[in-house]
């Protein structure tokens, strides 16, 4: 517990095993290369090809844009004006709107808030240039998610990746890191919902008759009734 106090924020999962068809398996080859200023992605693609990458073109060039960003030079107002997540009060109540309230908010299409709702986000974007920018992305990336189509993908890791805040841009990394899964999550029909509901809700009875019934009663709510016809 100590260790996790330790940090600022929360650590990176431990990646998977890397595979030939990840830039990042040749990271430390690449990364010899670009300090003797090989920096143009298609000689680059070339020479890692020639160690047995298997990998695209778009794909090698998303960790080099990465690269390219560190070294871009932050400029004075970025440094003064870093974006951060503001307190704001409700306009209506006075009291400061809590990071529940503003994440919730944050995924909501303007037509589907209330007239209260609306007044919300609206001091939020006044009082929090942060929320501009997560309701933006969140926004985008719930369109993704809905139309099926993973070809915007990429793009909107690169913006989340250069949003400067910590939470979007860990999102986006392990999105990065795990991009074949990503596309089959959002193009294909199959999910596993349908398990995760029923696990959820044998967790929920069984905290809910924790310490009070015996597994009988338990088998007899959960095991469906097939012979009441």
């Amino acid at each position: 517990m100590a260790k996790w106090l330790a940090f600022k924020t929360p650590p990176d999962r431990r990646r998977a095993a890397l595979t030939t068809a990840s830039p990042w398996y040749f990271e430390e080859f690449l990364a010899n290369l670009w300090k003797d200023g090989n920096r143009r992605g298609k000689h680059l693609f070339h020479e890692v090809k020639q160690q047995g990458y298997t990998g695209s073109h778009s794909h090698l060039e998303r960790l080099l844009a990465a690269w390219r960003r560190a070294e871009k030079p932050m400029t004075n107002e970025q440094a003064s004006n870093p974006p951060t997540l503001e307190p704001v009060r409700d306009p209506q109540t006075g009291h400061i709107i809590s990071p529940v309230i503003a994440a919730a908010l944050c995924i909501k299409p303007r037509g589907s808030l209330t007239s209260d709702q609306a007044e919300k986000v609206d001091a939020l974007k006044k009082g929090s240039p942060a929320f501009v920018t997560m309701r933006s992305l969140a926004m985008r990336f719930k369109g993704i998610l809905r139309g099926g189509r993973s070809e915007s993908i990429a793009a909107w890791i690169d913006d989340a990746l250069e949003s400067d805040l910590i939470p979007i841009m860990r999102f986006a990394r392990v999105l990065h890191r795990d991009i074949d899964a990503v596309h089959n999550a959002i193009e294909l029909p199959w999910s596993n919902g349908q398990a995760e509901g029923q696990i959820n809700r044998l967790k929920t009875l069984k905290r809910a008759m924790y310490g009070r019934v015996g597994s009988e009663l338990l088998r007899a709510r959960m095991l469906p009734i097939s012979h009441t016809k």
